[in-house]
């Protein structure tokens, strides 16, 4: 890549990071790495995920958002989202990889695979990783149901085909959600949308305030049936007409630009029922549960791309007669926020882990272990955004970088698949009702006692502040402490030894300061050198 000129007549351009070509997400990062034995094609696509190309079409993508396309030029209802090429270019990339598909594949290691690449690919162009992620979880629940074999073949297809076709005619399908309706937000019991049944099928009239990915194939749905609330699949496309989803707008978000969330009705809407009437809930938790996981591992991403930004700039970049990277203060606010990262990623991947296994205790930390990622990461994510951003000062203020886009996105993954308190009172319902989940979270604890002083004083105070049953006022106060403490117990098993001494001493120990920058003198270097490796820049 040629760079620009720096003579410019007035003045001439010093002092500045020089631009960066292709990056490769994958051997730039150690943490990583670390829980894989190999790459292979997960290597190949963080290496086309960190590429110059990509990452322009991801500023084409969030520069020009999609399109509602309601009429065609004869007034006839269409009610189509049309797309910027660069976000098709990353569907299909994403797709090809088997984002949405390798969980699914008979792959040991699925679940893992898919989950980093969910946090590959948020360091680049994080919008299009809703439509994958939906049609990633609604796979389960579509095996689950009769008669939609050709529906689940078409989800596990790594073939992206954006055509407005029936299901039955195209080569790859995508999948939404559309569950939130106004008068009830997270209490879907409060849905209002009715459900008729019609032969073989149903049909379906009400509304839906949050339509996720509303260009999708189709939409796991909830419905009121005379028997209760009920779960639908709808298709988009029918074979001979348009089903009867009428998008009555896109939202108008602050971050996520490249992908389309819609507000959409239900007029006499073909579906076809999944599971017993009435058991809608229980029938859409699972995709719910595992769109949880990505929730939980994308704020890593977007942590990982900004302090990447960050350290690129301070490596390159001189104040008061010295580069920013050989100042200390500099050195140990980018460091403490490195730990909050790199916590976020293991915790994230251990998480995922679980999800491939097979066993009963497997399955019982997947789902207290999934929540408690999920609220400490997005709580974490917008702080570190944030602290990465003022590091460029004005710069990082300005689209000519990709921190406003990473600093919108950063509050997105805490608000969908259940906000900080559902969360919270979740996981204490969990742990409340489900003997084997608080069990399997209990050995995680047990299997890191004795490895830091300070890892075994807070697990003493953990278990002495919450003896007997918790307080729902203090439900996110015993999320976090459960949340810091699992966190602590990967990275003591699992390393690198500097990272996990640090994280434990820091995250564990009370009266640390309380923003970033509260490093022990001398701690700062060893770390920065661990998650950014000079080579990679």
């Amino acid at each position: 890549m040629l760079e620009g000129r720096s003579d410019l007549g007035t003045h001439e351009v010093s002092n500045q990071p020089p631009s960066v070509a292709d990056r490769d997400l994958w051997r730039d990062d150690p943490v990583l790495r670390g829980h894989f034995a190999e790459g292979g094609a997960l290597a190949r696509y963080g290496a086309a995920m960190g590429s110059l190309r990509m990452r322009s079409a991801a500023r084409d993508a969030n520069r020009h958002p999609p399109e509602l396309v309601l009429f065609d030029a004869g007034g006839r209802r269409l009610d189509e989202v049309h797309f910027h090429p660069a976000y098709h270019r990353f569907m299909e990339t994403s797709s090809a990889a088997g984002y949405h598909s390798i969980a699914w594949e008979d792959r040991a290691d699925g679940h893992l695979r898919h989950a980093a690449m969910v946090y590959l690919a948020s360091q680049v162009e994080p919008g299009h990783c809703c439509p994958l992620t939906m049609t990633y979880a609604a796979t389960p629940v579509l095996r689950r149901a009769a008669g939609l074999d050709g529906w689940v073949s078409g989800v596990l297809s790594r073939c992206y085909d954006p055509s407005v076709r029936p299901a039955a005619a195209k080569t790859g399908l995508t999948l939404g959600m559309a569950m939130t309706e106004k008068q009830g937000g997270s209490d879907v019991r409060a849905n209002a949308t009715r459900a008729v049944a019609d032969g073989a099928h149903w049909r379906l009239t009400g509304h839906k305030w949050f339509c996720s990915a509303p260009m999708s194939d189709g939409f796991l749905t909830l419905a009121q049936t005379g028997q209760g609330l009920t779960c639908f699949l709808v298709p988009r496309w029918l074979e001979d007409a348009r089903n009867g989803i009428r998008i009555q707008r896109l939202k108008d978000k602050l971050g996520n630009r490249s992908n389309a969330s819609a507000e959409i009705e239900y007029q006499d809407a073909l579906a076809h029922r999944i599971g017993d009437e009435g058991e809608g809930i229980r029938t859409i938790v699972e995709m719910v549960h595992h769109t949880r996981l990505d929730t939980a591992i994308a704020p890593a991403g977007l942590m990982r791309a900004a302090l990447r930004e960050a350290h690129h700039w301070v490596r390159h970049r001189s104040a008061f007669q010295r580069l920013l990277i050989d100042q200390p203060l500099m050195r140990a606010v980018l460091a403490d926020a490195a730990l909050d990262w790199a916590g976020s990623l293991a915790l994230g991947l251990h998480v995922a882990a679980h999800f491939d296994g097979g066993a009963a205790q497997d399955r019982a930390l997947a789902r207290i272990g999934v929540a408690l990622a999920k609220y400490l990461s997005n709580k974490l994510c917008p702080l570190v955004v944030t602290e990465a951003m003022e590091v460029l000062g004005g710069m990082g203020y300005v689209e000519d970088t990709p921190l406003p886009m990473l600093y919108r996105e950063a509050p997105l993954n805490g608000i969908w698949e259940g906000s900080a308190n559902v969360i919270c009172l979740d996981a204490l319902r969990t742990l409340a009702k489900d003997p084997a989940a608080a069990e399997a979270l209990e050995a995680q604890f047990l299997a890191a006692r004795g490895l830091h002083p300070a890892y075994d004083a807070a697990l003493r105070a953990h278990r002495d502040r919450w003896a007997g049953a918790v307080a729902e006022a203090e439900a996110r106060w015993f999320v976090e402490s459960a949340a810091l403490l699992l966190t602590a117990s990967v990275l003591l098993r699992r390393g690198p030894s500097a990272l996990a001494d640090a994280y434990s001493a820091s995250r564990l120990t009370p009266g640390r300061g309380r923003f970033y920058g509260a490093l022990p003198a001398g701690q700062a270097g060893n770390l920065l050198d661990l998650c950014f490796p000079e080579q990679v820049f």
